[in-house]
């Protein structure tokens, strides 16, 4: 049998016991049963990739909008090639060839994410065919200072690609993660030591939360703790201006919490809420809890970027930040307020980060809901310009993220671990920006396991999820595709 055809099926193999001990085991899953990270566990976890194709299947809105858009992409075709390179470059005064990397990324993705939810499993081949191009080619990154920022964009997006298909019986698994290894997280890695031998404030919010999301990525993609572990501790207490306090420096009555970015433009603030939401989102099914460290302090200022964002006057501390080389030049630059905005300019970021704290937490959350109906449903790469820009977020949040309100919170998800207590302590209640004087309605933690909503992915609906999306199960816990091309092909052979 091709490995190809294989691939659903020894993908839910060995998803299944995982699957099974977590319906016995108070709905919760161990990360795995050797007790390291869990995958797929990154942006998505098996539950929801079973949601999905769930939803979609049933013809559920908004998931079939959100498929639409994934369908009707060019990068999502199955004929996608790949152009590797075996040095990219990315800033002036250097042949800048970059477009290819994040377009072949994004085809990769939008592949495989499209697999998972129809089952046509040419798309699978094809995200693997790209991802072991690049592997078996790429050896540097190259560049100006940019050089940074192309290795942490496409380091974590590269991570989320080949999560998707790492059970691929053709996927060279080895060389990917060492590819991750020697070429993305040295790069992202000292960027969070060094700072390309500037002083840590001379880099605005998005540089950071770049590496962070990179080193964090590939950090569980390779089953690295220690890297994991680094990148959580920058999140919370790193020097530069991407750790959560420096991102976020004032937090106001209103329950807005000012974001520093907000006083350089919205594209670059956009990115960089964007990034702290991925960052967030990866490390919530690793078991920890960011979205809801230091009392919910990413939800006031995503609240803040989607008001101003919306063309709603914020309050803007003026912040002077250092500027300059270590032991060298040196200067100083004040952002005084808030730049203007065009309320027109979408990024597909909103999604993730509303479901998370409406559905997920249970929070109020106004402009976060306002923002993401308004940017939905959301492509990904190649929907929003033909610029690197537009390619800075996966996208197709509205398909990967919706979910139904459980109320009180949400059942930790079968192939996610569960955020700790420590962790979940610290994710008490913010208020509703757009009434001060409200309370929000906190759930008891961030991941309670009293709901029992399929849409909030957990453990004791896995089975449910499966058994709607095409699987089945068989003795001793199994799981099964009946995949829909699985007649056609074995006719053909």
């Amino acid at each position: 049998m091709h490995a190809s055809r294989d691939f659903s099926r020894r993908t839910l193999l060995k998803a299944s016991g995982v699957a099974a001990a977590a319906v016995g085991v108070a709905g919760v899953a161990p990360a795995s049963a050797a007790g390291g990270l869990a995958h797929p566990g990154l942006l998505h976890t098996r539950t929801d990739l079973a949601r999905m194709a769930a939803k979609v299947k049933a013809g559920a809105a908004p998931y079939t909008a959100g498929f639409a858009k994934l369908t009707a992409n060019r990068h999502a075709q199955s004929g996608w090639g790949a152009s590797p390179k075996e040095i990219v470059y990315r800033g002036s005064g250097s042949p800048q060839n970059y477009a290819s990397l994040y377009n072949d990324i994004h085809a990769a993705y939008q592949n495989a994410l499209r697999y998972h939810v129809s089952g046509d499993s040419a798309h699978a081949d094809t995200a693997v065919a790209i991802l072991n191009a690049w592997a078996n080619t790429l050896t540097s990154v190259q560049g100006t200072a940019d050089r940074f920022l192309a290795a942490g964009l496409y380091g974590y997006q590269f991570a989320n690609a080949a999560e998707l298909v790492r059970d691929h019986g053709d996927f060279q698994l080895g060389k990917f993660q060492q590819m991750l290894r020697d070429v993305f997280a040295p790069l992202s890695e000292s960027f969070l030591v060094k700072h390309n031998d500037a002083v840590p404030s001379n880099y605005w919010t998005n540089w950071d939360l770049a590496a962070v999301a990179c080193v964090l990525a590939v950090g569980i993609f390779n089953d690295d703790r220690a890297q994991v572990t680094r990148a959580v501790e920058y999140f919370k207490h790193g020097e530069g201006l991407g750790s959560v306090k420096n991102a976020i420096p004032v937090l106001h009555a209103d329950g807005l919490g000012e974001w520093l970015e907000a006083g350089r433009d919205q594209g670059h603030a956009l990115l960089g809420v964007g990034l702290m939401g991925t960052v967030c989102e990866m490390a919530w099914n690793q078991g920890i809890d960011l979205y809801g460290y230091d009392d919910s302090r990413f939800l006031k200022g995503a609240q803040y970027v989607a008001k101003w964002s919306m063309g709603g006057t914020v309050p803007y501390t003026p912040n002077t930040r250092r500027k300059g080389a270590v032991a060298g030049w040196s200067g100083k630059e004040t952002a005084t307020a808030a730049a203007g905005v065009n309320p027109n300019m979408i990024r597909p970021i909103w999604a993730m980060i509303a479901n998370h704290y409406t559905k997920r937490r249970g929070l109020s959350a106004t402009y976060l809901t306002q923002i993401a109906a308004k940017s939905a449903p959301e492509g990904g790469g190649g929907d929003y310009g033909p610029d690197s820009g537009g390619y800075d977020q996966l996208g197709f949040g509205t398909l990967a993220f919706t979910r139904d309100r459980n109320g009180t919170g949400t059942v930790p998800d079968a192939g996610a671990a569960t955020p700790s207590a420590s962790a979940s302590a610290a994710a008490s209640a913010a208020p509703d920006a757009a009434s001060p004087s409200s309370a929000a309605s906190p759930s008891s933690g961030a991941s309670p396991a009293a709901g029992r909503d399929l849409a909030d992915t957990g453990s004791n609906d896995a089975l449910g999820w499966a058994a709607a999306a095409g699987l089945t199960t068989v003795a001793g816990g199994l799981l099964l595709l009946r995949r829909r091309d699985k007649v056609r092909r074995s006719n053909a052979e």
